[in-house]
């Protein structure tokens, strides 16, 4: 038995999720519920850490939420009325459990814990300027980067420690931080990555995303605004602006794919984007077919929308096994060309004879969506066009999503009509950029003023990159503390 899994899902992944209570009795516990309704944002890791009125009681582990916290035993060793949680996949940093969030130091001032989503673009050259000035770094995370500005800061309070902290880093960045006091949530400028405000009863929290705050039955308050920072004490919630305004530039990717389906994410159902995206592609890439058939489970919403916008009938031609881990057997050649079937297996009598529209979010490297199509014309299919609900996916992001680097990226590499080969397709078709904004809602896309991010698809990058431009940081990496396991 393995503890790696061999079978990449070739999927573009969020860095994290981040959650936080104030005012509760029971803060870890709706904090660890908070981490699961948020799962899907991360599932190599998972940390809370809690405030008892004097100490700052701390748990965190690879694996994912219900294994990590599903012990009672854990909860009650998590006491406090305020809590910060942590679910990540490993993008700046590595996987180390070093760099398992939310990170943790103690200040001049007290303790405080920090969860961040995002990544910061500059945060080798400020941590080589904090390193010479004598910082200590225990990882290999960007997010240590606030921790070291925060401690090195001579401002007084607190709140202004952490602005002159974000006055100094450039990227992408929601933060959950928590001391002795205060419970704060911050948004980058540009409010690329989300997070949201609710209350409980008498307690507030952070969350990722909407579905944090409906496990737990908190109330929707509304948006943390991009460049905000939002405060809250016993005294009440208190809103800074530090920044100067700028048109915010939110991750289209979380109404494509990121986001669940039943989060609101900027005021927008991300279930309804979905069905949009499927009507736009059904008016753009019509095609006569007999059946439309998501490719579970991100393709589903989509998959609807194509199929009431065309006509063509809708059918769960591939089944989703939900129960598969990510510590299997040994992959050998043999099971890891079987390792599509894991997760999904066709439905044959949906399928055999039939015109098959496949209905998928994305392609990054194209090895899923090859061993899909095989699935597919294996069970029998007649033909098989696969549609798919963003635009081709050409070049990586830096501001929080595990992406391959370009020359992996299918798209950036071949035209639609080599994808279409060498995925084994009759035709593909992806939807436009500007049908992809029409189904959030705008007339399309303005390129003078774009109201997303969209660099995966435009290349049009809106925060600077700076660790990724600078020559001397080509190919570099961090020094790595190799941690081993026992069996």
């Amino acid at each position: 038995m393995l503890t790696t899994n061999p079978f990449d899902d070739d999927k573009l992944r969020e860095e994290c999720g981040v959650f936080g209570v104030f005012g509760s009795s029971d803060a870890a516990a709706l904090t660890a519920l908070g981490l699961h309704a948020l799962q899907h944002r991360g599932q190599e890791a998972a940390g809370i850490v809690a405030y008892d009125g004097s100490d700052f009681p701390a748990h965190r582990a690879s694996g994912q939420v219900g294994d990590i916290f599903g012990s009672q035993d854990v909860i009650e060793s998590l006491p406090g009325h305020r809590a910060v949680g942590h679910v990540r996949y490993s993008t700046a940093g590595g996987k180390g459990l070093r760099n398992v969030q939310p990170l943790f130091a103690d200040f001049e001032f007290g303790g405080l814990a920090i969860a961040h989503n995002g990544n910061l673009t500059n945060a080798l050259a400020v941590r080589d300027r904090l390193v010479r000035r004598g910082s200590i770094f225990q990882s290999t995370a960007d997010t240590e980067v606030f921790i070291h500005l925060i401690a090195t800061s001579l401002y007084e309070k607190i709140v202004d420690r952490l602005i002159d902290a974000l006055r100094q880093v450039e990227g992408a960045y929601s933060l959950v931080v928590m001391t002795q006091k205060k419970l704060i949530g911050v948004r980058d400028p540009l409010g690329v990555r989300p997070l949201v405000l609710g209350k409980l009863h008498d307690s507030y929290i952070f969350s990722s995303e909407t579905v944090g705050l409906d496990i737990v039955g908190a109330e929707f308050i509304r948006d943390v605004e991009p460049g905000e920072i939002v405060e809250i004490t016993d005294e009440g919630i208190r809103s800074i602006k530090p920044f100067k305004p700028v048109k915010s530039r939110f991750c289209i990717f979380e109404h494509v794919y990121f986001a669940r389906p039943d989060s609101i994410v900027e005021g927008t159902s991300v279930y309804d984007v979905r069905k949009n995206i499927g009507r736009e592609l059904a008016r753009e890439s019509a095609i006569e077919a007999d059946v439309v058939v998501p490719i579970p489970d991100s393709g589903v919403p989509s998959a609807l929308g194509y199929a009431e916008e065309s006509g063509i009938p809708f059918e769960l031609g591939i089944i989703r096994n939900h129960y598969v881990g990510r510590t299997f057997i040994e992959p050998t050649d043999q099971i890891r060309h079987l390792g599509v079937k894991l997760k999904h297996n066709a439905n044959p009598g949906k399928l055999k004879g039939k015109r098959v529209i496949l209905v998928d979010d994305s392609i990054v490297r194209g090895t899923t969506s090859t061993k899909i199509v095989e699935l597919v014309r294996q069970a029998g299919a007649a033909e098989v066009h696969m549609r798919i609900t963003s635009p081709p996916t050409a070049n990586p992001c830096f501001y929080g999503v595990d992406t391959p680097s370009k020359e992996k990226l299918m798209a950036a590499n071949h035209d639609i009509d080599a994808m279409a080969k060498m995925i084994g397709v009759d035709s593909l078709a992806f939807v436009s950029i500007d049908g992809l904004y029409r189904a959030t809602g705008l007339p399309g896309r303005d390129a003078e003023n774009p109201a997303f991010c969209d660099a995966c698809f435009t290349g049009d990058y809106p925060i600077r990159l700076v660790d990724h431009t600078a020559e001397e940081n080509k190919n570099r990496k961090l020094s790595q503390l190799v941690e081993r396991r026992s069996a």
